[in-house]
């Protein structure tokens, strides 16, 4: 199994990856060199933000807490009807 992934990164598809992805579980060594084993150029995964694929990094979820104002919030409600 370990010929055929060889052969897969020196066809010259795959690009090796950036600083980011190190510590990612899907990272494969063949040929000297790293490659992601999921995604074809890992560098563009990056662009936007994270990477949907790493292993390593998780996305940060903010929640922000909304301060309703009761009384607002009534009238607003008594006008629907």
């Amino acid at each position: 199994m370990q010929t055929s992934n060889a052969a897969k990164f020196s066809e010259g598809s795959f690009l090796p990856v950036i600083e980011k992805c190190e510590g990612c579980e899907r990272i494969v060594e063949a040929n000297d060199s790293k490659f992601c084993d999921t995604y074809a150029n890992p560098g563009a995964k990056w662009r936007l933000g994270i990477c949907n694929f790493a292993t390593h990094a998780k996305p940060e979820v903010n929640i922000v807490k909304i301060r309703v104002n009761p009384l607002k919030a009534a009238k607003r409600a008594s006008r629907r009807k």
